[in-house]
């Protein structure tokens, strides 16, 4: 029996819902190598030591001192991520069967495209629709001033770029590597001056999960190549998992539209279209003093 889907919210199969998430949390550099945390809707307020509390050790008897800590807050703020498929409307005569390859179809598109979003603005800013820089947003990644100008060497650009980490004056970790595609091609193939691999066990660069002992991911959300301006970033060292506070507040339901024009590509109606909008709202928090970027020469940070 046919079946025919009105206009409004249809709820995802729980299943589904689920691996939409699952995937958009593996499918991204911020997810593999930051932990999401369970965040409630509006802007999140993290509560920081500016001042970390240090023991004392008592001797018998003696008074304890109290301990010298102050504390600060930062502000995670929600971002909405939506993608808008369009059909043929020959989908809404299908059976329930195919119904499911159509909520699959769109959750597959859908999850590339909203694991590539949290990527895009966490380190860039970067509306990956337009590629243009979200101009209202003033804390993300790229933002740090500890960068480092490709030399040619990208083994010899990444230690110098997790240097300017460790080294900084508050001693934070280097515990996450991001990698453009074509820098970790270079890692994986730079050589010695007997022409024998550095790092076999890197094959060509496109499955990097650990670099020197410390996690890794590439993908090319790194440079972001849809962006209007190129970014020029190679590589992204640092903290990743006290320099990102991120999560997923809603994952909304998945819309059957059948009239109007929600996307500006034309009546649904007089194309004999449907469309189905899904909407994810992630919230961060960026701390870009925690990392640093190798950048190719003569590229300014996105949006200056």
């Amino acid at each position: 029996m046919a079946t025919t889907v009105t206009t409004g919210a249809l709820s995802l199969p729980v299943n589904l819902a689920q691996e939409i998430i699952d995937k958009v949390q593996t499918g991204s550099a911020v997810a593999a190598l930051s932990a999401s945390k369970p965040l409630l809707f509006g802007d999140t307020q993290v509560v920081t030591f500016t001042k970390h509390p240090r023991a004392e050790f008592v001797e018998e008897g003696a008074a304890k001192s109290p301990a010298d800590v102050e504390f600060g807050t930062v502000t995670a703020v929600p971002h909405k991520a939506q993608v808008t498929v369009r059909f043929d409307e020959e989908v809404l005569w299908a059976d329930e069967d195919r119904l499911k390859g159509v909520y699959q179809a769109v959750a597959d598109a859908a999850t590339v495209s909203l694991s590539r979003a949290l990527d895009l603005g966490v380190f860039h800013r970067i509306n990956p629709s337009t590629g243009a820089v979200m101009t209202g947003w003033t804390n993300y990644l790229a933002a740090t001033t500890k960068t480092v100008t490709d030399t040619g060497d990208a083994d010899a650009d990444i230690e110098k770029a997790i240097g300017l980490v460790l080294n900084d004056g508050e001693g934070y970790d280097v515990n996450g590597i991001a990698l453009s595609k074509p820098e970790a091609f270079a890692l994986a193939t730079t050589r010695d001056k007997q022409g024998h691999p550095l790092y076999p066990e890197l094959g060509y660069g496109t499955n990097v999960t650990a670099f020197k002992g410390t996690k890794a991911s590439v993908t090319t959300t790194v440079n972001a190549p849809e962006a209007k301006t190129a970014t020029g970033v190679e590589a992204i060292v640092g903290d990743f998992q006290n320099g990102i506070y991120w999560g997923i507040q809603r994952t909304l339901p998945l819309e059957a539209i059948t009239y109007g024009d929600p996307d500006g590509l034309g009546d649904l109606k007089r194309h004999n279209q449907v469309a189905y909008r899904l909407e994810m709202l992630y919230a961060w928090y960026v701390d870009p003093a925690r990392f640093a970027v190798v950048k190719a020469a003569g590229t300014a940070s996105a949006g200056k």
